[in-house]
C-alpha cells in the first residue's frame, strides 16, 4: 500500500518531503539533545560529569536535602505564581482595552506595551534596579530588593506576553455575539462573563503558561532585582555552576525541566478540556 502511495507522489515532491523531514529531525536533535544529555548525566554515579560511572539516584536525594536549593525553588514558584496571576489580570484587561476601544495615542500605547518584549533583558534588569533604587517614597529608603521587587519586575515583563496572546485570540471574535447578548437583556458584565470570557479562555490559559514559564526560568532580570537574602532557583543553579558542573547541578536542572514539562502538560490538557466544553 505504501509503494502505491509513494508511486503517486512525483519524484521532486518526494525529494522535498524527504529533505523537509531530515531538516525537522536535525532541528529537533539540535534543540533537545543537550537537554537529554543533561538529564542522562544527572543519574551519573560520578563527581566528574564527563565520565559515566554508573546509574544512581543519589544526586536527586542530595538536591532534595539541600535546604538552600529547596528554598530557592520555593521562592521561584511563589514569584512565578504571583507574577502569573497579576499578569493574567493586567494582560487580559489591556488586550480587551486595545481590541475594543479607539482613543488618541493607541498606537503609542501598543508600542509601549511591546517594549518589555523587544528590549534586551540586561537593559530591563538595569532599568528595574535603578527604578527600585530611586523609589524611596515615603520612607526615604530604597525599595528593598526582596521577593516583592522580583515579583514586580516579573509582572512588568510577563503581562505584555499575556496581552499579546489574548489580543490575538480576540482578533477572531465576532462582536455581534456580544451585541446580541446585550439585546437579549444581558448587562455589560454578563456579556463579558458569558460571551467574551469563554472565547478568551484558551488565550488566557496559553498566556498564563507563557508567563509562568518565563518567570520561573528568568535569570537576568532576577539577578539585578534580588538581594542577598532572596535567591531564586535559576540564580542558585548559576552560583553552583560557577564552581563546576556536577551531577547535582544536572539533577537540579532536570527537576526544573520536569516541572516545566508537567505544568505545560497540565495547561495543554486544561486548554483541550476548555475547547471541548465550549
Amino acid at each position: 500500500m505504501n509503494l502505491f502511495k509513494r508511486a503517486e507522489i512525483a519524484p521532486l515532491e518526494y525529494t522535498r518531503r524527504l529533505w523537509m523531514r531530515a531538516w525537522i529531525a536535525a532541528t529537533l536533535f539540535f534543540l533537545y539533545a543537550p537537554l537529554l544529555v543533561l538529564i542522562a548525566f544527572s543519574f551519573n554515579d560520578s563527581k566528574r560529569n564527563i565520565v559515566w560511572r554508573g546509574f544512581t539516584f543519589k544526586y536527586y536525594g542530595k538536591v532534595l536535602e539541600n535546604d538552600g536549593l529547596m528554598a530557592a525553588l520555593g521562592n521561584s514558584l511563589t514569584i512565578a505564581f504571583l507574577a502569573t496571576v497579576f499578569s493574567i489580570i493586567l494582560g487580559t484587561l489591556a488586550a480587551v482595552m486595545l481590541w475594543r476601544f479607539r482613543f488618541p495615542g493607541k498606537t503609542a500605547v501598543e508600542g509601549t506595551m511591546a517594549l518589555p518584549i523587544v528590549v534586551p533583558e540586561i537593559c530591563m534588569g538595569v532599568a528595574m534596579l535603578v527604578f527600585f533604587a530611586k523609589l524611596d517614597w515615603p520612607t526615604d529608603l530604597p525599595w528593598p530588593l526582596n521577593l516583592s521587587a522580583i515579583t514586580i519586575a516579573h509582572i512588568t515583563f510577563c503581562f505584555p506576553f499575556v496581552a499579546m496572546v489574548v489580543r490575538a485570540r480576540l482578533a477572531g471574535f465576532n462582536k455581534e455575539q456580544e451585541e446580541a447578548a446585550k439585546d437579549l437583556g444581558a448587562t455589560e458584565w454578563q456579556a463579558f462573563r458569558d460571551v467574551l470570557l469563554p472565547h478568551m479562555k484558551p488565550g488566557i490559559i496559553a498566556g498564563a503558561l507563557l508567563a509562568f514559564t518565563l518567570s520561573l526560568d528568568d535569570f537576568v532580570i532576577t539577578f539585578f532585582t534580588s538581594g542577598p537574602n532572596t535567591i531564586t532557583f535559576p540564580v542558585k543553579v548559576y552560583s553552583m555552576v560557577r564552581f563546576s558542573v556536577t551531577p547535582e547541578v544536572n539533577a537540579a536542572s532536570a527537576i526544573l525541566i520536569f516541572l516545566t514539562i508537567l505544568l505545560t502538560t497540565v495547561a495543554l490538557k486544561l486548554q483541550d478540556f476548555t475547547k471541548a466544553t465550549a
